[in-house]
């Protein structure tokens, strides 16, 4: 026995934990190294919707604080404090890119994004734009980087109004932000008149 005091996570533990690491800007997730502390029933669901045991979480404040200790590794996700990291679920991102702004034309255009919980991120080689399409369906899933390896959905009236500024360059549609054109589709798939 090692003394160590074992640690039950909960929501209300990882957010008292969560707001005594909270300085200015996000907390140094990646100098942690707590010990797994197992699965708790949290998930994200593809609208951004956050959920415990359940319920939705109906405090923005407190899902915003939940969202800066927020981490990923692969395709899994962890709430990580100094003393605990617990894994939750996440349907598809974490966040949902619910607009952006647009500075300039042509390849000088930035695209400000903003999420559900109000971070902001220019879509750039830093925080790129990437688009998955459904094998079956050909669907388009678009997403932007929006911190560390954590990414934003972007909505579909925000993705509309990104297709309608969209451009040709070397065989594919897409658009241009940060000085990078970010691919969507190529040009040849694009329906006649497009």
């Amino acid at each position: 026995m090692s003394g160590q005091k074992t640690v039950t996570p909960s929501a209300s533990s990882l957010a008292a934990s969560a707001k005594a690491a909270k300085g200015r800007g996000l907390p140094p997730l990646e100098k942690w190294n707590p010990p797994f502390c197992g699965d708790l029933d949290m998930q994200i669901k593809r609208d951004g919707t956050w959920f415990y045991e359940g319920t939705p979480i109906g405090r923005h404040e407190l899902v915003k604080l939940f969202s800066t200790i927020l981490w990923r590794e692969g395709d899994k996700y962890f709430l990580v404090t100094p003393v605990e990291k617990v894994g939750i679920t996440v349907e598809d991102a974490p966040f949902v890119a619910v607009d952006f702004d647009v500075v300039g034309s042509g390849q000088d255009q930035q695209l400000r994004f903003v999420t559900n919980l109000d971070d902001k991120a220019l879509a750039s080689p830093d925080h790129p734009i990437r688009v998955v399409r459904d094998p079956d369906t050909g669907e388009p899933s678009p997403y932007v980087l929006i911190r560390r390896n954590l990414e934003a959905l972007i909505d579909r009236k925000s993705f509309y109004r990104l297709v309608d500024l969209g451009t040709h360059h070397e065989g594919w549609f897409g658009v241009w932000s940060g000085g990078q054109f970010f691919r969507i589709i190529p040009s040849v798939e694009l329906p006649e008149g497009e």
